[in-house]
C-alpha cells in the first residue's frame, strides 16, 4: 500500500471527468497520427461501376515517355467511359482521330449511362467503333459476364465500321488485385468470358491488359495469343514486353492525358487494318 506523506487520503477525479478526459486525448491522438494504411486505402475504393479503362495503369506501372514513333504507320483512337460523358467527336475527328470504344458495362450490375451519345457519336462522324466490358471476376462468373455484355451494347454487327468487343481486364480497383483468383482460375473465366462472347457474335474479342498484371494474374499465360487480338496498356516510349505468345500488338494505350479526351491509343496499322478487324 502506498504511503502518502501528508497523511490525506488522494482525490480520485469524478468518473465524468475522467471518461472527458479521455475522449479528449483519443481526439488529439487521432489528429496527430496518420491514417492506418487499411483505412487509407479504405477510403480510397471508388464506387462500383465507376472502374475505366486504364486506371489502375499510373498507380501500378507508371509513366515514363511519350511515344517515339516507330516504322510501322499507326491510326489513332481513343477509349471513353461514362466519365466522359458527351463526348465532342467532332473535336476529336479533327485532330485526326479514326476510331473509338466505349465502355458499355461492368461486371452484371452497371450500363454506361453515356453509351449511346458515345457509341452512336463516334460512328455519326465517321469513326470505326466498338465497345468494352470492364470484367469483374469477383462477382459473377465469365460467360454471364459476356452475355450481360452482348445484351447491353456488346454484340457486333458486319457493317464495316463495328468492331469486336473488348474484355477489359486489369487490377481491380475495389480490392485484390486479382480479385482473389488464383492464376489458373483467372485464366479458366477469361477462357469462360471469351468462349461465350464468341458463341453470341461469331467473334473473337479483343483482350486490353498490362503486361504486369497478366503476369501477376494468369502466369503470363500464353493460350489466347493465337486467337485474340491484345490491346496493349503502357504509358511510355514504347509498349515495352507484350504478354507471353504475342508477337504484336494490335492495340496500344499510350496516355491517360491526351487532348478531348484523356485515354489515347495506337492502332498497329493505316486505317485499312482497323477496317479490316472490322470486317472480320
Amino acid at each position: 500500500m502506498p504511503v502518502h506523506r501528508s497523511g490525506a487520503t488522494p482525490t480520485r477525479p469524478a468518473p465524468a471527468v475522467l471518461a472527458a478526459t479521455l475522449t479528449t486525448l483519443a481526439a488529439l491522438t487521432a489528429l496527430l497520427l496518420p491514417a492506418s494504411p487499411a483505412s487509407a486505402a479504405t477510403a480510397a475504393v471508388p464506387a462500383r461501376g465507376s472502374a475505366e479503362m486504364g486506371m489502375g495503369v499510373l498507380a501500378h506501372d507508371g509513366s515514363s515517355g511519350t511515344p517515339v514513333p516507330g516504322d510501322a504507320t499507326q491510326t489513332e483512337g481513343v477509349d471513353v467511359s461514362g466519365h466522359q460523358g458527351n463526348v465532342a467527336w467532332s473535336t476529336l475527328w479533327g485532330s485526326g482521330v479514326r476510331w473509338a470504344y466505349t465502355k458499355a458495362t461492368e461486371g452484371t450490375y452497371y450500363q454506361n449511362t453515356s453509351f449511346a451519345q458515345q457509341y452512336n457519336g463516334a460512328y455519326d462522324v465517321g469513326m470505326i467503333r466498338g465497345s468494352y466490358h470492364f470484367a469483374t471476376p469477383d462477382t459473377t462468373g465469365g460467360a454471364t459476364q459476356a452475355n450481360y455484355f452482348v445484351d447491353h451494347g456488346g454484340g457486333w454487327s458486319r457493317d464495316g465500321r463495328t468492331l469486336p468487343g473488348v474484355l477489359d481486364i486489369e487490377w481491380n480497383p475495389y480490392g485484390a488485385a486479382c480479385y482473389g483468383k488464383t492464376q489458373s482460375a483467372m485464366v479458366t473465366w477469361i477462357r469462360d468470358f471469351l468462349s461465350q462472347y464468341r458463341a453470341r457474335t461469331g467473334r473473337d474479342a479483343v483482350l486490353y491488359t498490362a503486361t504486369s498484371w497478366w503476369t501477376q494474374c494468369t502466369g503470363n499465360y500464353a493460350g489466347f495469343a493465337a486467337t485474340n487480338p491484345l490491346w496493349i496498356a503502357r504509358y511510355a516510349a514504347d509498349p515495352g514486353t507484350l504478354p507471353a505468345g504475342w508477337g504484336y500488338y494490335t492495340m496500344w494505350q499510350y496516355t491517360s492525358t491526351g487532348p478531348t479526351v484523356g485515354d489515347h491509343d495506337k492502332f498497329n496499322g493505316a486505317l485499312d487494318r482497323v477496317q479490316a478487324l472490322a470486317n472480320g
